[in-house]
């Protein structure tokens, strides 16, 4: 917190001396360190009131300094109701920008998801929309992945919004939401997703409670037929770890199978940091890394490493 509270009054100082860009860094060193905070504390550590408020002072501080407007965003399902979220734009735009969906679900709030991705999309010059289509006005009958098409459909009608390299990124349950779009909806031009593994380890776990065996979570084995039988069209990325809640082995295996068919998927295994109550995953490296791969495939970055530990 006392970094968090040191970078804003840096970023408060290079404002009145003129210094935009500078200031415009601190804020967001600011955001990255309430992040850590978010990361590290224990429940009971401090209000969450408490460190919304700070978050919510170095955005608007953020935004005032970058002359940049973070759009709440409300998009019509027809009659099924609506879906809210936030539109972060690039910060360049000279002409219209690479996309990101970014699909958060109950575990994650979208100000967090948009604290620690902002600063890495902004390096990227790429657009943000979050939302959490898992948590919404719209009918309960209407399925997350239907929600994402209007998500799709609201942004090709945004003229700062390049239609041809609109991604997908999901964590959490959001994850599977993002999955069953990239499968669908030809439209996807890339995808970090869990490639359809949660719901084949759901199945596995229904099939073992319904036949009564007992097993741990990952006992070593093979996935084997429990691999998901359709084939995401665009490039894919799976995450390992807390976000996407699948294994390596699993990962690993779907790659297998992708590229077994001259498919394009990458894995990426986060490296996580010790601390005194234990060990907490490196967001900053795992997040820098998606949009890395995001950009080499919406852009002209350089090409990555099939499986990449950080």
């Amino acid at each position: 917190m006392r970094i968090a509270d040191d970078y804003r009054t840096f970023a408060e100082s290079a404002r009145e001396n003129g210094s935009v860009q500078i200031a415009r860094e601190a804020w967001l060193c600011s955001l990255t360190a309430l992040e850590v905070v978010g990361n590290l504390s224990c429940p009971g550590d401090i209000e969450s009131t408490d460190l919304a408020d700070e978050v919510g002072i170095s955005m608007r501080g953020f935004e005032d300094d970058a002359g940049l407007t973070i759009e709440r965003v409300k998009i019509d399902c027809f009659d099924q109701g609506a879906v809210a979220g936030f539109f972060v734009p690039a910060l360049c735009r000279e002409a219209p920008a690479a996309t990101v969906i970014c699909v958060s679900d109950e575990e994650i709030t979208l100000s967090s998801m948009m604290t620690r991705l902002l600063p890495v999309s902004l390096r990227r010059n790429m657009s943000l929309l979050l939302v959490d289509a898992g948590n919404s006005s719209v009918r309960r009958s209407f399925k997350p992945e239907h929600i994402l098409q209007f998500c799709l459909d609201y942004l090709e009608g945004r003229p700062d919004v390049d239609s041809q390299r609109i991604a997908i990124y999901g964590e959490g349950a959001g994850a599977s939401h993002a999955s069953r779009l990239a499968l669908s909806d030809r439209r996807i031009a890339a995808a970090v997703c869990d490639g359809g593994l949660l719901t084949a380890v759901m199945r596995r776990a229904s099939s073992r409670w319904m036949t009564g065996l007992e097993q741990p979570a990952h006992d070593g084995t093979s996935t084997g037929s429990l691999l998901p039988s359709r084939r995401i069209p665009c490039p894919l990325l799976t995450v390992v770890g807390s976000r996407s809640m699948i294994w390596e082995q699993d990962a690993l295996e779907l790659q297998s199978a992708y590229r077994q068919t001259g498919a394009d998927c990458s894995v990426v295994v986060p490296n996580r940091i010790p601390h005194p109550l234990g060990e907490v995953e490196n967001f900053i490296a795992v997040d820098d890394f998606i949009f890395e791969w995001l950009d080499s495939k919406l852009g002209s970055a350089r090409q990555l490493d099939p499986v990449t530990y950080l």
